[in-house]
């Protein structure tokens, strides 16, 4: 179930309903999906091939883990920020509670291995450390993928981390449920697409610009000089030089509100990267 931190489904005419998002199936990112569009028309690609597919049209909508409140920013920022053209639509917070995924037949006590993605063994390494120190963890590219070589190997001595839709598509057992579900673990997701949405009243806007290190005071005072409220700051490698640097600025309001678009024509270095929906 979603948590009070979760909005609503996203709705669409039906000849935008080509959604891609990181798979294989079984993933967090599958139940974001579920959450926010239903089943129809979901497509699940792997790693490079999901940004490939948003880039070159074959999907119209692209939905991605973008920041979590334990590790910070996922593997998959970067990929959207490395899109040459890409409009954030919406924003998707969820509170995760983790299960333990087995096959049939499994208790706790067998588990030797557990496999899950990177930041979901980040999320988990609390549980894990009291539960099952001497369990060996194994990285997987997703928690569908990790769920998927459960069900694949012959032994009881494997288990995933992910959410409970891997348990029914690939024909496993939990064996414990909500792990390290709380306030504390929540991530957020990006809903990518190519029409920002109309202003709603309560909006967040993502903003990006590339800067040496030298002109971050003069961007982050023509920030606050203009009157805007910054919510978040993230920082990432420009992967040109040392001295430079993409800076990730969201910000409160709608890209067409009077301030943000005054500042915006002042400075055409930003790139709005998206308006949409403030769910947090």
């Amino acid at each position: 179930m979603a948590s009070s931190l979760s909005m609503g489904r996203i709705q669409q005419p039906a000849s935008r309903r080509r959604i891609g998002y990181l798979g294989p199936g079984g993933s967090w990112t599958h139940q974001a999906c579920l959450e926010l569009f239903g089943t129809e028309k979901l497509i699940p690609l792997e790693g490079v091939h999901l940004f490939a597919a948003f880039a070159n049209g074959e999907i119209e909508q692209a939905c991605v883990p973008v920041t979590t409140s334990v590790v910070g920013v996922t593997p998959y920022l970067d990929p959207v920020l490395d899109l040459s053209a890409v409009t954030v639509v919406a924003e998707y917070p969820r509170m995760l509670g983790y299960s333990l995924l087995a096959r049939p037949g499994s208790k706790l006590e067998d588990i030797k291995k557990v496999v899950a993605h990177p930041v979901a063994l980040e999320e988990v390494k609390p549980w894990l450390d009291r539960e099952l120190p001497h369990a060996r963890r194994v990285t997987a590219i997703g928690g569908g993928a990790a769920a998927r070589s459960v069900a694949e190997c012959k032994l009881h001595d494997t288990a995933s981390m992910g959410p409970l839709i891997g348990a029914e598509i690939y024909g496993l057992i939990s064996l414990a449920n909500n792990i390290e579900e709380g306030p504390h673990n929540v991530t957020r997701w990006w809903v990518l697409g190519h029409e920002m949405p109309a202003p709603t009243g309560h909006d967040k806007t993502s903003l990006l610009i590339t800067v040496r290190d030298n002109g971050f005071s003069d961007v982050l005072g023509d920030l606050t000089t203009a009157g805007l409220k910054i919510l978040d700051i993230y920082e990432r490698p420009s992967k040109k030089t040392l001295d430079t640097h993409r800076y990730l600025f969201e910000v409160e309001g709608h890209a067409t509100d009077n301030i943000l678009s005054g500042l915006l024509r002042r400075n055409p270095t930003f790139r709005v990267l998206g308006s949409y929906a403030r769910k947090y």
